[in-house]
């Protein structure tokens, strides 16, 4: 995507986890309407993006206005290479062999060394604010959740699937997207655990945050927080 308008466009859409109407990603994106109307159909042509129609006025009947164009990041993965290469299926059979094999720990010592390894010598992450820099930049796309917001989720999908309530313990970090998804599909306690210790090495298990298993359709099986030892 060279287009710089266009990237940052499809950045801010997919950023949100919502549908976004064009005047809201115009000023986001710094352009006018009609030129992000223009983009944002773009995206929406190539399968980057998906739209629909709503009333943003939350207004219904006569006077209520007629329905925006609204835009959301469409589902799937998507991935170019000249000349081909088939990465996935390499990384589904290794994951199907480790499994059969009884690799879980093996798998999990090896990830938790590669996060350690690629933080090197930088301290374990100080706080919730250094946890979404560094999400971020691995392509995780974290969202903070405070305690309100995932006692509201939790009433509306139930608990099933989390190995600990989230509400106790305050803000959390989730994550729109898992850099693994493909895989973790196939190979779910495998490929989860993989990625919880890779986060753990990552981020540092002896700071004041702690990554830990919480599955939510739609985003990665791990969240972060704060630590309890660390709540005053």
């Amino acid at each position: 995507m060279q287009d710089p308008v266009r990237r940052r466009l499809y950045e801010y859409v997919a950023a949100q986890g919502r549908e976004v109407g064009r005047n809201e990603a115009a000023e986001a994106a710094g352009v006018a309407r009609t030129l992000a109307a223009h983009h944002l159909d773009r995206l929406v042509e190539v399968g980057l993006l998906e739209s629909g129609s709503r009333r943003l006025t939350g207004r219904s009947g006569p006077g209520a206005g007629r329905p925006a164009k609204v835009y959301t990041r469409a589902p799937g993965e998507r991935a170019v290479s000249l000349p081909a290469r088939d990465y996935r299926t390499a990384a589904e059979l290794l994951a199907e062999a480790a499994e059969q094999a009884g690799l879980d720990a093996g798998l999990r010592a090896a990830a938790r060394s590669r996060g350690e390894a690629l933080r090197g010598s930088a301290a374990p992450c100080g706080g919730l604010a250094e946890v979404m820099e560094v999400l971020a930049a691995r392509g995780y796309e974290p969202h903070l959740e405070d305690a309100e917001d995932a006692e509201d989720a939790e009433g509306a999908d139930g608990a099933e699937g989390a190995d600990e309530p989230s509400g106790a313990a305050g803000r959390v970090v989730r994550m729109r997207n898992c850099p693994f998804h493909a895989v973790a599909e196939r190979f779910p306690p495998l490929v989860c655990g993989m990625n919880l210790a890779l986060l753990e090495g990552l981020l540092g298990a002896d700071g004041p945050v702690r990554a830990r298993m919480d599955a939510r359709p739609g985003e990665c099986c791990v969240v972060v927080e704060e630590s309890k030892d660390n709540h005053h």
